[in-house]
């Protein structure tokens, strides 16, 4: 299976996402941001990083990007989506998932080892993890408070739409403790964390990471 792997200036975790991927056993496939072709992938990673240097807001630029433009006709037709922190504020930027991504809470970068919840394991992105299980992944940003407003975070928690949950102290003040989110369909999903860094025993706090690119082979095969 061909995961596609987007590069922005300024992107920094694309080469540790495509390792991933090769790791879980697929194929991966570096996309250009100025390439409007997605080459026939299967699914799409959009990786951390500060893309476009973060001006303005963190992922406004990139949203705008020629890329994007097949990415979010393909995702909303049903393409699997992973936004990986810079990627999850892309995606909000992009209307395919709500609310936005704003300051930490204290102003400050945050990088740790974070505990999270698997709360909905019927996503593309998250097959191989079950209900309530806890995982650790690294967490590095300044940019990951997820807010939204009182309605929509009712309805996303109504909807089963919370996908992960922070446990053991929120590191950036999200709204109820998320850590990430999906669209209605389940093919999208964002989180602020690092699934890439926790892949295996040598790096990272955990291998707690792979699941989610094993998830989209077995997503993708049962297709």
């Amino acid at each position: 299976m061909r995961i596609g792997v987007v590069t922005f200036p300024g992107t920094l975790d694309d080469l540790d996402a495509q390792r991933a991927v090769r790791a879980a056993g697929g194929a991966p496939v570096p996309l250009w941001h100025a390439d409007a072709d997605l080459h026939g992938v299967d699914a799409v990673v959009l990786p951390g990083g500060f893309s476009y240097g973060d001006y303005l807001r963190a992922g406004a630029i990139a949203r705008f990007a020629p890329v994007m433009t097949p990415i979010i006709e393909a995702a909303r037709g049903g393409l699997p989506v992973l936004g990986i922190c810079n990627g999850f504020q892309v995606l909000c930027e992009s209307h395919l998932l709500p609310g936005a991504l704003s300051r930490n809470a204290g102003r400050q970068f945050v990088c740790r080892d974070q505990r999270l919840r698997v709360e909905n394991v019927e996503t593309a992105w998250t097959r191989d993890f079950t209900a309530g299980q806890e995982i650790v992944i690294v967490l590095k940003n300044g940019e990951g408070c997820f807010v939204a407003d009182p309605e929509t975070v009712a309805r996303i928690e109504g909807e089963g739409r919370v996908v992960f949950r922070y446990v053991g102290g929120n590191p950036n003040g999200s709204y109820a403790d998320i850590a990430g989110i999906c669209n209605e369909r389940g093919n999208v999903v964002g989180l602020m964390p690092h699934p890439e860094h926790c892949i295996d025993d040598l790096f990272g706090p955990s291998r707690d990471g792979i699941a989610f690119f094993t998830s989209i082979l077995h997503t993708l095969v049962s297709a």
